[in-house]
């Protein structure tokens, strides 16, 4: 995230006496912040009071905190700001680590706030106190224990500022209750404390130029593109590096929508379900230009095979990445958009020496020529359906063609999230929503919420599983009280789709505990009519919700049409699709992206002795 992003409203206030309460209300309208998604209790309370009060924070109640963590997520994703989510101590605090662990894998931008006992009280086991610091330490950027009511403004100035700078992520900041109701002053502006966090953005020239002549002089380059090109804002650049080279590029899951689908140059998304074009360009590449991505194993597969011809550029704002899982021959460390920026210089420059000298650069002719046919071989598709069922593939893909590019789309854990990132056209940045790194399932439905709640002008679905969907599904109660009218397609098998595509696959058949409804298996049509448990349309209406069912393909436009009619409230629509669909191409789990199978047993003829 870049800096400009991070930077928080300029304001100026006087030494003022309050409470320590008033205090944290205050710094956070000053840092900007406009929508806390929480949950009140006895520790956070003195914070409630205040809070009230405030014209320029506005605070959502949800109905688990884990709803408030993934709330927060969504709405930095969709809107590039920082998002807050509150709690109280202990199991308050507690149940936003897993929303916490999703935000620190997926380098997300939010500050938890959570009370904490009083002081005194602090290591004595006292009633819900929970060492929410030592708990969170492994999975926050940083975090903050304050005793001291006069510590406040300068924590939250700091917890903003480390969340969205440098590579962004989590901050916690744990308060204790006698330091919200102790007397203070609050000053604003504040003098931050951090000696030791300089995150470098500028490149380092030298690199640049490096990485320019490799691309210059390789035969089969590959941009392969992560998240951080999100994070930095940096699609605008991207665009233009790939145009004015010509290479291929590969989205990754976090990536989605920095670079569009649409592009001749997009091969689609590398990894375990990645297309066949992506994930085997990486691998009979001879240059890799990694940005803003981490080398994860749903990418590189078995990492000892991945990419074994390629040189390696990695550029990341956080040098910890760097050679973590890869090592680089160029590494790069800054912000993507100024590393992008003077790469284009770079790259310029070394056409323009090309030319003077006659010499032949960036020929990637029989590299694309390669490309085109593994793209028209191996396209991404699906079986239909057997005759009279919903087939989910066709269910997304409609879904995207009719709601269109500028929606936001969020997606649970699952079968349901990969085919959503195969059929959905994603062409714009900040309209692809999921848990990648730590794939959290129940994610989609608050998230939707937070971006929904970010970006009220925006249309947002929640494409979920049944199984994710019976997680977090109490915040569509959230959405109907406080007018969020998100979209949710429950893509309803009657099962955990992905658990159950790997019994199929690798433990014979054998579908222990995966099975969501009461009755046996059936004919494939997911959960017959009589064994829904819950009826999810009983369910969302209760919750204020629309509800409507989709069970044939005949009807599918015609309840996509309704649910994008109804704005006034949460649109929930059960579609009952055909239980034995499986997500294809895939790499099976710590195996070599030399295997790759397009489809069940169907493994692609590269034409070489690598097959």
């Amino acid at each position: 995230m870049t800096e400009q992003a991070a930077a928080p409203v300029p304001q100026h206030a006087g030494p003022e006496p309050m409470t320590g309460a008033q205090s944290l209300i205050r710094s956070l309208e000053a840092v900007g912040a406009e929508t806390v998604f929480g949950i009140p209790g006895g520790a956070i309370l003195p914070a409630y009071d205040p809070l009230m009060d405030s014209t320029k924070v506005r605070h959502i109640l949800v109905r688990h905190e884990q709803g408030a963590g993934h709330a927060a997520t969504g709405y930095a994703q969709a809107t590039g700001k920082v998002g807050v989510c509150m709690a109280t101590s202990g199991p308050g605090a507690t149940n936003l680590v897993t929303p916490i662990a999703d935000a620190y894998m997926d380098s997300v931008p939010i500050v938890a706030i959570t009370g904490q006992v009083a002081s005194k009280a602090i290591g004595t086991d006292a009633f819900q106190e929970a060492d929410i610091c030592g708990i969170t330490m492994p999975i926050t950027k940083h975090n903050f224990l304050v005793t001291d009511a006069a510590d406040i403004p300068r924590v939250i100035a700091e917890a903003f500022h480390i969340a969205a700078t440098g590579r962004p992520g989590p901050v916690l900041v744990d308060i204790a209750k006698d330091a919200l109701q102790a007397r203070t002053v609050f000053r604003w502006p504040v003098e931050t404390q951090l000696p030791g966090y300089r995150p470098v953005t500028k490149p380092h020239a030298k690199q640049i130029r490096e990485a320019a002549k490799l691309l210059a002089t390789s035969k089969r380059p590959v941009l392969y593109v992560g998240g951080g090109v999100l994070k930095a804002q940096a699609t605008t650049e991207l665009r233009i590096l790939a145009e004015l080279t010509g290479a291929p590029v590969v989205t990754t899951l976090m990536a989605l929508g920095a670079f569009p689908d649409s592009h001749d140059q997009h091969l689609g998304m590398p990894g375990m379900h990645g297309s066949v074009a992506a994930v085997t360009a990486l691998q009979k590449a001879d240059l890799l230009f990694a940005l803003g991505t981490r080398f994860d194993d749903r990418v590189t597969g078995r990492l000892d095979t991945f990419a074994p011809f390629a040189k390696i550029v990695h550029a990341d704002i956080d040098p910890a990445e760097i050679g973590k899982n890869r090592a680089a021959d160029v590494p790069i460390v800054g912000d993507a958009r100024e590393i992008i920026a003077d790469l284009i210089v770079a790259v310029q420059q070394e056409q323009s020496a090309a030319q003077a000298a006659g010499e032949a650069r960036f020929e990637y002719g029989a590299w694309w020529e390669q490309l085109n046919a593994w793209r028209k071989t191996y396209p991404v598709g699906y079986d239909p359906a057997p005759e009279g069922m919903l087939s989910p593939q066709q269910v997304i893909e409609r879904i995207g063609q009719k709601v269109g590019p500028d929606a936001i789309y969020a997606a649970g854990v699952g079968q349901h999230q990969m085919w959503a990132s195969q059929f959905i056209n994603f062409e714009k940045p900040a309209t692809w929503l999921n848990s990648g790194g730590a794939g959290t399932m129940g994610y989609a439905v608050p998230a939707a919420m937070g971006a929904k709640a970010g970006c009220p002008d925006a249309t947002v679905w929640a494409i979920d599983g049944d199984g994710c969907f019976q997680m977090t599904n109490q915040e569509l109660v959230t959405c109907a009280l406080n007018n969020i009218p998100i979209k949710v397609a429950i893509i309803n098998n009657g099962s955990l789709g992905m658990v159950r595509q790997w019994q199929t696959l690798f433990y014979n058949q054998r579908y222990s505990n995966t099975v969501l409804h009461d009755g046996p298996e059936n004919d494939g049509r997911g959960p017959a009519a009589g064994t829904r448990i819950p009826d999810f349309v009983k369910l969302s209406e209760a919750m204020g919700c629309y509800a409507l069912r989709c069970e044939r393909p005949e009807d599918l436009d015609a309840v996509i049409d309704k649910a994008m009619a109804l704005n006034d409230a949460p649109v929930v629509i059960d579609f009952i699709v055909h239980q034995d669909a499986m997500v294809w191409p895939m790499v099976a789990a710590g195996t070599s992206n030399d295997e790759i199978l397009a489809a069940r047993d169907v493994r692609p003829d590269f034409g070489d002795e690598n097959d």
